[in-house]
């Protein structure tokens, strides 16, 4: 740990990345760090860039599929508390970067604010629904941001204001290193009412998906006018398995990762989805899950 000298209270070496994504597959991190301060993230990010060492920041895991071989370098959790913090003045709302999307969703709407509720059951952190702009058709994350703080790959601090920021359809400009915290403005309604909107729609969107009792993950963008989901049961591909991996039969733009499954598997699987649906349909489909 000699690049890393001075951070052995914070860092685990060939720490293994499954139990952090969703689908709880691949190898380990090389060297694994959850800082407890933005200083500390700080000082750690500057000395990778001074030993050439590679840097990841690992979110929510909900759409990543590590790599059966591990990560090299340095994977950056941002799992302590300080990461975490949610506070509300008047309308507007700051996050964490670490904080999860479902609870600053309930506590916007404990507070009588309405504006992300639509993203309710989105997996994930903060972080994480900003770096990919997480939404549904018609609501995204980014909609509703006022501005973003963020970490450079040199360890500089930036503030993004609203007019600096671009958002479109699972896509941000925010592409530095580490998204700290967001702000959100929001609109005042009746919690009551606000209430019983999040409680249907988080119903409406369960129903549609895989149950969280077993490993998966989502894997395809929506293209313009279409779904994911529709165009590989068109394909004639729910069901399709390769080695344990299999499209799941609740939503086929899920894969379930049995017991046993590689991810090699979903890896064979994902690009027969992808080759299947452009040959007997016509549609090229864009991953949504980041592969590392």
């Amino acid at each position: 740990m000699g690049a890393l000298r001075g951070f052995e209270h914070i860092i685990r070496e060939h720490e293994p990345l499954a139990p952090y994504t969703w689908l709880r597959l691949g190898g380990a991190a090389e060297y694994f760090a959850e800082p407890t301060s933005a200083e500390e993230l700080k000082e750690l990010v500057a000395q990778c860039r001074e030993h050439d060492m590679p840097v990841r920041v690992l979110g929510g895991g909900s759409n990543l599929l590590v790599r059966d071989q591990g990560v090299p370098g340095l994977v950056i959790h941002l799992g302590a508390a300080a990461f975490s913090q949610i506070a509300i003045v008047d309308n507007v709302v700051t996050a964490g970067a670490g904080a999860k999307l479902g609870h600053v969703i309930s506590t916007a709407v404990r507070e009588g604010l309405s504006g992300l509720e639509p993203l309710v059951g989105i997996p994930g952190t903060v972080g994480g629904a900003l770096h990919s702009n997480a939404g549904t058709e018609n609501h995204d994350v980014g909609q509703w941001t006022e501005s973003a703080e963020v970490m450079t790959r040199s360890g500089d601090l930036l503030v993004h204001g609203r007019d600096d920021l671009r958002f479109a359809y699972h896509f941000s400009s925010i592409d530095e290193l580490v998204i700290l915290r967001a702000t959100f403005a929001l609109e005042r309604e009746d919690r009551t009412e606000l209430t019983k909107r999040m409680q249907m729609l988080w119903i409406v969107r369960k129903s549609k998906q895989p149950s969280r009792d077993v490993n998966m993950g989502r894997i395809f963008k929506n293209p313009m006018g279409l779904r994911a989901a529709n165009l590989i049961e068109q394909a004639g591909l729910k069901g399709a398995k390769v080695g344990s991996a299999e499209i799941s039969d609740v939503n086929a733009n899920f894969i379930v990762a049995h017991t046993g499954t590689t991810s090699n598997d979903v890896l064979r699987l994902i690009d027969m989805i992808a080759s299947q649906v452009n040959e007997r349909i016509g549609v090229e489909l864009e991953k949504d899950i980041e592969i590392w």
